[in-house]
């Protein structure tokens, strides 16, 4: 320091750290006079006294105007150095650096103005300070007082040039800085770094794009800023770097998926459309490299196929076409399960769109990796059953088709019809809402009588006879109306004759024995629907009539339809036959049985190859409705004995079966027949 003042006289330490600014001025064009001769003479070591009295005894001082006059002098004394001033900037620079953060507005805006000088002789000589004085410029950015602001902006614009030209500028150093800053949300702070982005990028020999993904993320959050000029300048420079990866032949698209994914599900519409530009951009120019990301891209795309903005639903669809078309090995890091796990979890989706899509992506992965699929089955066989309860009927049509490739494989189709049947039984609002439609559709997909045969052998066993009766129900109804499964009406029209419908018969009789009405109309399908030739339909019909009670609904609508049966259906030798002898004659004989004088049927079904054994049949449905009638007298009992002892009035009656489904028959208890229509 002696030799600082020796040098240096007392009176321009003392102007220099006057209140005036014109006497500091004054003093620091002193100091740079002084510097200057001692830099021509080479006498480094007072040079470096000057600097340390500058520093010491006035930038770190508590008195603001010393502060003040250090700054300057610093500057004066960089000036004076000029080409020498390189060797002298570890001790120059940071005490400037460190008035950037100084409480005296004042004083931050003489350092920026030092900083700048000082930048203007030394240029590219500073950059090893660079990091040091970004962070500083970034935290100026947004100052509190505007004089500040503007002196850094000046400050800012010098040093992007000095980088812009110099080839000492290290990207990788300054990268993790940019990224950590990238997290800011000040205006002022996204502005300036979007400007520096945009800066660096447009240097050729600065590989931004190579560090795309680290600053990424950080561009697009700004895309929902509350300033539209920054929103403005984020998009401005995403299109730049979206174009230069469109003509890039090596970019690292496997980072940045993982980005576009998060930001596809962002709140914020902009961001979303963006996003889901890129990835489309991404999916047709990744190509093998996003193999491993096809599932996370799918798992952002579909809840966009839903989205309130056209545009951004537009483009996702365009994305799932493209990712299916791509038929990617398994081998090839491309994972079925994590795309299958993905797709069954957006069939919980409120949006119908989605499910949809959903579905379609599960049908695709079933047809081209069936083995794959099915190792995986238990992930999402649960889901597909539940998805049978979807309010929307494409949706059902859907998960149908899927099961119904899925049950080609046998184990499959047993266990797909037993699931089914479970829950029917547990949820009898799926029967009652979807229950016609499963049906019918499974019919088309896997052969309605093979679809028929195996429900029926569920149902044959079924523990929960009010359940099996109410599903045998519902499965009569549809074999009686059902477009879908005329074929099969027709083969049991030939029960007698033919032995393909013999078996259909019989394995349908079975269970069929849970409900008496339907049990009469599956015999009166399979042998009386052809009047010409057996006129016990009509006597049957005619008995039912005489059994209901002549006011009620069903007594007028079967007179109506019997009303309408044509005369001529019937000859004079027909109606003989039927008024007189045994009104069985006919079946039996089909059926290689004879009746004896005292009732009793024997059997000659060796003369008969497609002979059924009525009398075992009768046998079957008299043993499976004694279950019925035990039960409800169980039931019975169990109401009475609850309604005794709590002295609580009769419970009403349950809705089940719905009304669109026939109903079921009471019991004997209940004061009617089983075979007895309600009132």
């Amino acid at each position: 320091m002696a030799d600082a003042l020796s040098v240096i006289p007392a009176s321009v330490l003392r102007y220099l750290s006057d209140k005036l600014y014109e006497k500091r001025k004054n003093a620091a064009l002193e100091v740079e006079g002084i510097v200057k001769q001692l830099a021509s003479s080479g006498d480094h070591e007072k040079i470096t006294a000057v600097i340390n009295l500058l520093t010491t005894e006035f930038t770190y001082s508590p008195q603001a105007n010393h502060r003040k006059g250090g700054l300057i002098g610093l500057a004066a004394a960089t000036v004076g150095l000029t080409s020498e001033a390189a060797q002298h900037l570890e001790q120059i620079v940071p005490p400037v650096l460190n008035s950037f953060s100084d409480q005296d507005s004042r004083v931050r805006y003489y350092a920026c103005e030092a900083l700048y000088n000082i930048a203007k002789v030394v240029r590219g000589e500073f950059i090893i300070f660079f990091n040091q004085i970004f962070d500083a410029l970034c935290k100026l950015s947004f100052d509190a007082d505007a004089n500040v602001q503007s002196a850094a902006h000046l400050l800012d614009r010098l040093v992007k040039d000095i980088v812009t030209e110099s080839d000492q500028f290290s990207i990788e150093e300054f990268i993790p800085l940019l990224r950590e800053r990238m997290n800011l949300l000040n205006p002022y702070v996204r502005q300036f770094l979007v400007g520096w982005i945009t800066v660096l990028d447009s240097v050729p020999d600065i590989d931004m794009l190579g560090f795309l993904p680290d600053f990424l993320d950080g561009l697009f959050n700004m895309l929902s800023d509350s300033s539209h000029e920054i929103r403005q300048q984020a998009d401005s420079a995403l299109s730049e770097f979206l174009q230069e990866i469109k003509n890039s032949p090596s970019v690292d698209y496997g980072r940045m998926a993982k980005i576009l994914v998060q930001r596809a599900a962002s709140p914020d519409e902009f961001t979303r459309l963006t996003a889901i530009t890129w990835i489309n951009e991404f999916v047709k120019l990744g190509g093998d490299q996003l193999v491993p990301y096809y599932a996370d891209i799918l798992g952002a795309i579909l809840p966009c196929i839903s989205d309130k903005e056209e545009k951004i639903r537009v483009v996702a669809r365009e994305i799932s076409e493209e990712l299916c078309a791509i038929k990617a090995d398994p081998a090839d890091a491309f994972n079925v399960g994590a795309i299958l796990s993905i797709a069954r979890r957006q069939l919980d989706s409120e949006w119908e769109a989605t499910r949809i899509e959903a579905l379609h992506w599960i049908s695709t992965l079933l047809n081209r990796y069936h083995s794959e699929v099915l190792c995986l089955l238990n992930d999402i066989f649960d889901t597909l059953l539940k998805a049978l309860s979807d309010s929307s009927d494409e949706v059902v049509l859907l998960v149908l088709d899927i099961h119904a490739c899925i049950a080609q494989d046998p184990l499959q189709f047993r266990q797909l019809l037993v699931f089914l049947v479970h829950n029917f039984r547990v949820d009898h609002s799926l029967l009652e809402r979807r229950g016609a439609l499963i049906i019918r559709r499974l019919c088309v997909l896997l052969d309605a009588e093979r679809v028929y045969c195996e429900l029926s052998t569920i149902l044959e066993g079924e523990a929960d006879l009010d359940f099996a009766c109410i599903m045998v129900q519902a499965l009569n109804l549809i074999l009686l109306t059902s477009s879908e499964l005329s074929d099969l009406r027709e083969l049991l029209k030939q029960s007698l004759v033919n032995a393909a419908g013999k078996d259909l018969f019989v394995s349908l009789y079975a269970s069929w024995c849970h409900s008496p009405m339907a049990i009469i109309s599956l015999c009166l399908l399979a042998q009386l629907l052809e009047p010409g030739r057996y006129i016990w339909l009509l006597k049957a019909l005619y008995g039912l009539l005489m059994l209901l009670p002549q006011q009620s609904a069903a007594f007028k609508i079967l007179q109506t339809r019997l009303k309408t049966v044509p005369s001529y259906s019937f000859n004079g030798d027909q109606l003989k036959r039927a008024s007189s002898g045994n009104p069985y004659s006919q079946i039996l004989h089909h059926s290689g049985s004879q009746i004896t004088e005292d009732g009793d049927v024997n059997q000659d079904n060796g003369n008969v190859p497609n002979g059924i054994n009525f009398a075992s049949r009768l046998q079957q449905f008299e043993q499976m409705q004694q279950q019925h009638r035990l039960l409800a007298k169980s039931q019975a009992q169990s109401r009475n004995s609850s309604t005794s002892f709590f002295k609580e009035g009769p419970k009403a009656e349950p809705r089940w079966p719905p009304t669109s489904y026939i109903n079921r028959p009471r019991s004997r208890s209940s004061g009617r027949g089983p075979g007895q229509l309600q009132n």
